[in-house]
């Protein structure tokens, strides 16, 4: 494994049972807001970690057929766990975890709570991509869900998506994707 060139100060460690004291104290919102804070510094220690990796020096620059090794290579050293991430439609890609640390199996929540990491996820792939990207997560192993998933989009994507999931709708069908 290769150290992450960081920064001082540009991250910290937090532990799972530290948010999930957080996601029962301070509520999704503020989780949220603060990992979207956070997307700045984990995007640019990315960038700072991946020309050591893949000797790439842009995150732009990666094949899309190495990005999902290099995101997960890149989160799960820092601890958060590996991820894995498929197109679902030309409008939405999923970024999936059977072992993303905030998750609290068993916690018995109705909703996905993984709210801090939705918030970082949307700043980092909006930086990654270049353009304003929304988060929503739809599966949660908080809730009982095998894994957490993350749908990532244009925010009118995901607010016409959630619309239909609204109404009912199954996710998959909508988008026209599979699991």
């Amino acid at each position: 494994m290769v150290d992450i060139p960081l920064t001082p100060s540009s991250l910290v460690a937090l532990s799972p049972s530290a948010l999930h004291r957080l996601r029962d104290s301070a509520g999704a919102q503020i989780l949220q807001d603060a990992g979207y804070a956070a997307g700045d510094d984990a995007y640019r220690s990315f960038a700072g970690w991946l020309p050591v990796v893949a000797g790439v020096e842009d995150p732009g620059e990666l094949a899309a057929s190495r990005l999902a090794e290099m995101l997960s290579r890149f989160f799960s050293s820092l601890g958060w766990g590996r991820v894995a991430v498929s197109q679902l439609s030309d409008a939405v890609v999923a970024v999936d975890s059977a072992d993303w640390a905030e998750a609290q199996p068993g916690a018995g929540v109705q909703f996905p709570s993984c709210s801090f990491t939705s918030g970082l996820l949307a700043d980092f792939f909006t930086r990654l991509g270049d353009a304003p990207l929304a988060v929503m997560e739809i599966e949660c192993r908080s809730r009982g869900d095998a894994r957490c998933r993350w749908l990532v989009g244009a925010p009118e994507s995901l607010t016409a998506l959630y619309e239909h999931m609204a109404q009912g709708a199954d996710y998959l069908i909508v988008l026209g994707g599979t699991a």
